[in-house]
Formats: C-alpha cells, sequence, structure tokens
C-alpha cells in the first residue's frame, strides 16, 4: 500500500477525534499507527456498560469502525471522505469493567473503496471481537 502523502501522526488522528463531537462520549484515543494500521484505545466509562455490566456491544463495533476510518485518513488524509459500506461483527467474548483496544488493518485500499478487518481486545490481549469492514469514498 502506498502513501498518497506522510502518514497523519498520532497527535493528527487525536485531534480529528477531538474535533468529532459525535464520538465524545466514546473517550477514544489513538494509541498507535503505522500505514495501513491503527490501534484504538476506548477506556472503561461506566455510561458504556449495558444491563449486565459489560462493554456494550454498539461501542466495541463502533470503535472498529472510528479505528478503521482513522487507518483510511491515516494514509489518504483529512481531504477525502470516507463512509461504512459494510460492517460484519462476530462476538466472541465479553469486556466487563476494562478498556478495550482494537487494532483496524487495511487489506486493500483503492480509488473509491476501502476492505480490512479490525480486532478488539482487551488489555490482556484476550480477542473480544472479529470485525469485517468496508468502506466506500464519497464525493469528489
Amino acid at each position: 500500500m502506498k502513501a498518497a502523502s506522510p502518514l497523519m501522526s498520532v497527535d493528527q488522528l487525536n485531534a480529528v477525534l477531538a474535533q468529532s463531537a459525535f464520538l465524545e462520549p466514546y473517550g477514544f484515543s489513538v494509541r498507535s499507527r503505522e500505514e495501513g494500521l491503527c490501534t484504538l484505545i476506548v477506556p472503561f466509562s461506566t455510561s458504556l456498560e449495558r444491563p449486565g455490566g459489560i462493554v456494550s456491544g454498539m461501542t466495541i463495533m463502533g470503535a472498529a469502525d472510528v479505528a478503521m476510518w482513522l487507518a483510511i485518513m491515516a494514509v489518504r488524509g483529512t481531504q477525502e471522505q470516507w463512509v461504512t459500506t459494510d460492517m460484519k461483527t462476530a462476538f466472541l467474548r465479553s469486556a466487563r469493567q476494562e478498556d478495550v483496544l482494537c487494532v483496524a488493518r487495511i487489506l486493500k485500499l483503492g480509488k473509491r473503496t476501502a476492505y480490512g478487518t479490525a480486532e478488539c481486545t482487551n488489555v490482556e490481549g484476550q480477542l473480544l471481537a472479529h470485525h469485517v469492514i468496508s468502506y466506500a469514498r464519497v464525493g469528489e
């Protein structure tokens, strides 16, 4: 995968998160990034628990979706607009009162479509969910 421009830094990606009001309740932050790869951390918050005391599925799916969005942005910059077109999630284990790490990996990045995977784990590395995600570029 060849970058169109230098990779966006972790600080630049965290600035995108800070400017995205719809993500504020989650407290997401970028831990690291490489070309085609972005690691996001979701700090535990009781506001993200569902009944039964586990981190909600929508939080884990949201983390995967945002990690992929940022992985694309890290390579392509902020001028292009990308949206999720498909996401398949397999929940494998629940998270209970713990931070979640989500690593998104771009497998294919074309001019108009992107395809990749994301894995969410707890801090001990136990796999919580596996995601397959497709994105499409909108506008010109």
